[in-house]
C-alpha cells in the first residue's frame, strides 16, 4: 500500500483521518514521522475522534504515551525525548501491540521494533500545504 496526498486545510486532514478509521483494527500500529508542526498530532486527535475516543488527546511529549478507549484501546507514544532504542523497550512497546491500536509520533529511534506490517505516515510541508505520504512495510 503506497499513497499520497495533498492536505491544504485542517479540513482535509480531517476528511484524511475520518477515511483511515474505518479500516483500523486492533492490532494495527502507525508510525507518523514530520517535523515539529507538520500535523501528527492534529492528525491523531481526529483519527481518535473517529476511533470513538470522547475524551481530551493531547500530545504525550511529557509522559510518553496517553492510552485512550473508543472502538478499541488506543496507544499514544511520542518517542521525540528518548535517546535509544533501550528506552523504548523500557516502555514495554512489545506487549502494547496486540491488543490495541498503538498511534507512535517521532517512531524514529524505534524503527528496528516495529511490526512488519506498521502503516508509515509521513507529513511534509510543501509551500502553503502539506503532503502525507501513507506506505505499508
Amino acid at each position: 500500500m503506497q499513497e499520497e496526498r495533498i492536505l491544504s486545510s485542517e479540513d482535509d486532514t480531517i476528511i484524511f483521518a475520518k477515511e483511515l478509521a474505518p479500516k483500523l483494527r486492533k492490532g494495527d500500529v502507525l508510525a507518523l514521522y514530520g517535523e515539529l508542526g507538520a500535523g501528527k498530532t492534529f492528525f491523531t486527535q481526529q483519527l481518535c475522534k473517529f476511533l470513538g475516543v470522547t475524551e481530551n488527546v493531547s500530545s504525550p511529549s511529557y509522559v510518553l504515551m496517553n492510552e485512550y478507549v473508543g472502538t478499541y484501546i488506543i496507544h499514544h507514544l511520542d518517542l521525540y525525548r528518548l535517546d535509544a532504542a533501550e528506552e523504548v523497550l523500557e516502555l514495554g512497546l512489545y506487549d502494547l501491540y496486540e491488543n490495541a491500536i498503538t498511534i507512535i509520533e517521532w517512531p524514529e529511534i524505534a524503527n528496528g521494533m516495529l511490526p512488519k506490517n506498521t502503516i508509515h505516515i509521513y507529513f511534509e510541508f510543501i509551500d502553503q500545504n502539506r503532503k502525507v505520504r501513507i506506505s505499508r512495510k
